[in-house]
């Protein structure tokens, strides 16, 4: 039987400019009722900091029951996709449409055949696309089962963290995992196609948000994107909860008004219709989700029973489907390191690296680092 939450008051000290906050524990009541595929749990865990505690652990499915999602790829220059936020010249949102497919082709990204078909793969399939630009379009895998695990009582820590490509964010009210950015064109030359809404589907067949998805509208009247999300649309309204166990809000408060004194993360201490706690609230530029937390998370807090992707058994990190990217062994040993290190001096995939703080950890020149790495086009 789940032991129902009561409210609480926590004050810690955090590194300025984030404030001593108030909090709220995380409460299964507050979710969907088709969010979880079996009754929510209270178990010990451990936080990263080493706090053994408690937390709550929810398992989800694949997809929530009664979700409508996509559209992702769009089959040709003639059909409209979903959504895509460019990095590149003339960043912003975009619709995957002609103009924005021709565009990206002037900038050297060639995502079509002379016959205008877009070139679309499953990173899910275990094989690298064949050409160099493709749209990523993932298949559904229903027999996928996640488990999550946020504090009961979230703890502020000693400095916030920063959320990267890909990063665990939280999970959202109907289940769904959050993540942060997904990886750049620019790093992949490939586009992992979100749908409408800010969602697309892991290679591992699962669905997740890129995109505070209940207040997207914001994003779209911001970028004057024509675009319409089949969730229900309020800036008010509680999202979810990011992994650290403190609620995620759309861009506005209760009563209507802008959020006032927000942190770097973009949070703040005041009053919800959870009482008084930290919150975070959703940005009006994309993507709408914190770029850092201010709270520790818990160790192992995300996991799947997916064959690849991320929180799978197997899942390596780097490259499509977990694998070493084409070419970087050659440069490992054209440099005199291990692949490796190679890989860990990079950083993380689908971020762009510091090429100087890396050819400093392998003790080579910069220039070397960058004329054995393999070329983009």
């Amino acid at each position: 039987m789940l032991t129902k939450p009561c409210c609480y008051v926590m004050a810690v000290a955090l590194s300025a400019p984030f404030p001593i906050a108030a909090g709220a524990h995380p409460d299964p009541r507050h979710f969907s009722s088709t969010a979880f595929t079996q009754e929510p749990a209270i178990v010990e865990c451990t936080l990263e900091n080493g706090t053994e505690t408690t937390c709550y652990e929810f398992t989800v499915g694949y997809q929530p029951e009664g979700l409508e999602i996509g559209p992702f790829c769009p089959a040709s220059l003639d059909e409209t996709g979903g959504i895509w936020d460019w990095d590149g010249e003339n960043a912003g949102l975009y619709r995957l449409d002609r103009a924005f497919f021709e565009m990206l082709a002037e900038q050297g990204y060639r995502f079509y055949d002379e016959n205008g078909d877009i070139a679309i793969s499953d990173p899910g399939s275990g094989q690298r696309p064949a050409l160099d630009h493709t749209c990523l379009m993932a298949s559904p895998d229903e027999s996928v089962v996640i488990t999550i695990r946020l504090p009961v009582d979230p703890v502020m820590a000693d400095e916030p963290t920063a959320l990267g490509t890909v990063a665990k964010v939280g999970v959202a009210l109907d289940g769904v995992p959050i993540f942060a950015d997904a990886p750049s064109v620019l790093d992949t030359g490939h586009l992992p196609a979100l749908d409408v809404c800010g969602g697309h589907i892991d290679p591992g067949g699962w669905y997740h948000w890129h995109a505070t998805s209940t207040d997207v509208d914001t994003l779209f009247d911001a970028e004057g994107v024509a675009a319409d999300c089949a969730l229900a649309q309020d800036a008010t309204a509680q999202f979810g909860y990011a992994f650290d166990g403190f609620p995620m809000f759309g861009s506005l408060e209760a009563d209507g008004t802008e959020p006032q004194d927000l942190d770097a993360c973009h949070g703040h201490v005041g009053e919800t219709a959870l009482g008084r706690t930290y919150h975070y609230h959703a940005s009006a530029a994309f993507p709408n989700l914190p770029p850092c937390l201010v709270g520790v998370v818990a160790q192992d807090n995300f996991a799947t029973t997916a064959k690849a992707g991320i929180g799978a058994a197997n899942f390596a990190g780097p490259g499509q489907g977990g694998g070493m990217p084409p070419g970087f062994r050659d440069a490992a040993q054209t440099l005199g390191v291990s692949a490796e290190a190679l890989m860990e001096a990079l950083g993380a995939p689908g971020q762009r690296p510091d090429f100087a703080a890396a050819a400093q950890t392998l003790g080579v020149s910069e220039d070397a680092l960058r004329d054995a790495l393999p070329r983009r086009p």
